[in-house]
């Protein structure tokens, strides 16, 4: 049983270790990582929040093995002390993983103790952490070698992957746990990818070309967004190379009517604009979300209508004017975004998947009546499941006698019957892609 998290206040001040494992610990509650982190946000200085979101993620990234080493020194678990058996798990992977020198990482951990209301079990943080220190080689060469352990997974999600993935599995697990890199989008209506690339070396901050994207560089090393050269005059976006690939898969001209069904926080629709002079649509069902959308538009000096809708129930919403391009970035389970957001492996559940597919679904029916004759329908997902990529394609396929899969001819990812992966790895996420084509009516 995993009791309820106190939402009593803890003393001030509370150091990051204390922030990092509460923030842990809501996240094994079912919390998102953004909220907890937004909350710790609020409880210490800007310049601590670096090393507690670096903490959080490595911790999340490696909690089914911190666990498994906890356990090993445990007489049994603590799951009345949610906070204190993640503060446990956090003094580990600053032992394992970081650079803090030990006596500095145990003792602030042991401080957090008392800092999160717990001050009588502040010698068994301090006795497990010693221990590990002392008996670090039996420990780790003790942690059980399941794929759930190696990789810190849940098991539906290792069964699923393994099921869709025989041949590369365990190196998407892998992947998974990887830090992934800080991928730009130049905006071609400012600058060149070559010419901003240059900027970029000018101001030591080396990148490489994606070559699979047309738009996109990497980042050797991340920096924050307002050192990038030419930011907030429009130059530079931060997006993923997978979903940079849309805009080549709508084939975008001039003229033409696009709809973005699920469009926060905006980086869609802002690229399809920067690659064609477009009437464009912006839906979001989530209001919360939409500013993102408007300050994205501002910074780019780029102009769509957006709006609060959802894109399922077009009945509310649709002025009966037909969209030449629809893109259905359909909400799913982020399984191709894990390496970005750790939380999402221990806040999905495996009965999500068929109900999320099932909600794709009803999506692109709900949309296609809306694309007009010879336009294009592109349904996207950053899931490496296929329940929630191919299944769907083909189930929408059947339901839709007019629905024409076009096959995606590229040099990223591989083909399937229906539509083309991506695994992650590098500049890419985990993507799926499919292209649908309305044909012409006869005359």
């Amino acid at each position: 049983m995993v009791w309820p998290i106190s939402n009593t206040a803890a003393p001030k001040p509370l150091n990051a270790r204390a922030l990092a494992a509460r923030a842990v610990a809501r996240v094994l509650a079912g919390d998102s990582l953004d909220d907890a982190l937004a909350t710790a946000r609020r409880q210490i200085a800007e310049r601590d929040l670096p090393l507690i979101k670096s903490i959080a993620y490595g911790v999340l990234r490696e909690h089914a093995q911190l666990r498994a080493l906890a356990l090993q020194m445990l007489q049994k678990p603590m799951d009345r002390e949610p906070e204190i058996m993640a503060l446990i798990e956090v003094g580990l992977y600053q032992l394992r993983r970081m650079r803090i020198p030990p006596h500095a990482a145990v003792a602030d951990t042991v401080e957090a103790v008392t800092a999160l209301e717990r001050p009588n079990l502040s010698g068994l943080v301090n006795a497990l952490l010693r221990r590990y220190q002392r008996e670090r080689e039996t420990l780790e060469a003790a942690l059980p070698q399941d794929a759930e352990t190696r990789y810190s997974a849940p098991g539906w999600l290792v069964d699923g992957v393994r099921q869709d993935w025989p041949d590369s599995w365990e190196a998407i697990l892998a992947a998974s746990n990887a830090q992934a890199p800080l991928v730009l989008r130049v905006n071609r209506r400012k600058v060149s990818r070559e010419a901003y690339l240059e900027k970029l070396g000018a101001a030591g901050l080396p990148a490489r070309i994606v070559e699979a994207a047309p738009d996109a560089l990497i980042l050797e090393s991340a920096v924050p967004v307002d050192q990038l050269p030419g930011f907030a005059e429009g130059e530079v976006s931060v997006q993923d190379a997978s979903a940079q690939l849309m805009t080549g898969l709508l084939d975008l001209h001039d003229g033409q009517r696009l709809l973005d069904a699920c469009a926060a926080p905006g980086g869609k629709t802002t690229h399809a604009l920067e690659c064609a002079q477009l009437e464009v649509l912006a839906l979001d069902i989530a209001k919360a979300r939409l500013p993102r959308v408007h300050e994205n538009l501002q910074r780019l000096g780029l102009s769509a209508e957006v709006r609060i809708a959802d894109a399922g129930r077009p009945n509310t919403w649709w002025d009966g004017r037909a969209f030449d391009r629809i893109l259905v970035d359909a909400p799913c389970s982020g399984t191709g975004v894990i390496r970005r957001h750790p939380d999402i492996r221990w806040l999905r559940r495996a009965e999500d998947i068929p109900r999320m597919a099932d909600r794709q679904l009803r999506l692109l029916s709900a949309l296609w009546p809306l694309l007009a004759p010879g336009g294009v329908m592109v349904y996207a997902t950053c899931s490496v499941l296929g329940a929630e990529g191919e299944d769907v394609a083909k189930r929408f396929l059947m339901s839709q006698p007019d629905a024409k899969h076009q096959p995606i001819a590229a040099n990223w990812g591989e083909a399937r019957r229906h539509g083309r992966r991506i695994a992650p790895g590098d500049g890419f996420d985990g993507f799926y892609y499919a292209r649908f084509v309305k044909p012409n009516k006869r005359v």
